[in-house]
């Protein structure tokens, strides 16, 4: 397996490509690291690549907040300059400045 270089970074706003969710990157998984059960229960013909980046997302949609895990090949980068309002954001990042969140803790 050859190395993934994430092409999303923490605090960006991301939208996916199939459903009418958006949110911002709090995580990178280098390659898929979730249970078999969760990626079984995706569609076989929707089923992404385990061998690229996934990422953990603060999301959004018009009904909910929540926290999505998704593939990089279905994500976006979303350049709309609306913030993502979820309410968990405060606790990892500052307010919107240019488009993405800044990181309010030291990463090891």
């Amino acid at each position: 397996m050859m190395p993934s270089r994430a092409k999303y970074y923490l605090g960006q706003i991301v939208r996916h490509r199939k459903h009418t969710f958006r949110g911002v990157v709090f995580d990178v998984d280098p390659s898929f690291s979730n249970t078999d059960e969760w990626y079984a229960a995706i569609p076989e013909d929707s089923r992404p690549s385990k061998d690229q980046p996934f990422y953990h997302l603060l999301a959004e949609n018009n009904d909910s907040y929540y926290v999505a895990y998704v593939s990089e090949q279905n994500l976006i980068a979303d350049y709309s300059g609306q913030p993502v309002e979820h309410p968990d954001l405060p606790d990892l990042f500052g307010p919107i400045e240019d488009g993405s969140y800044p990181l309010q803790f030291q990463l090891n």
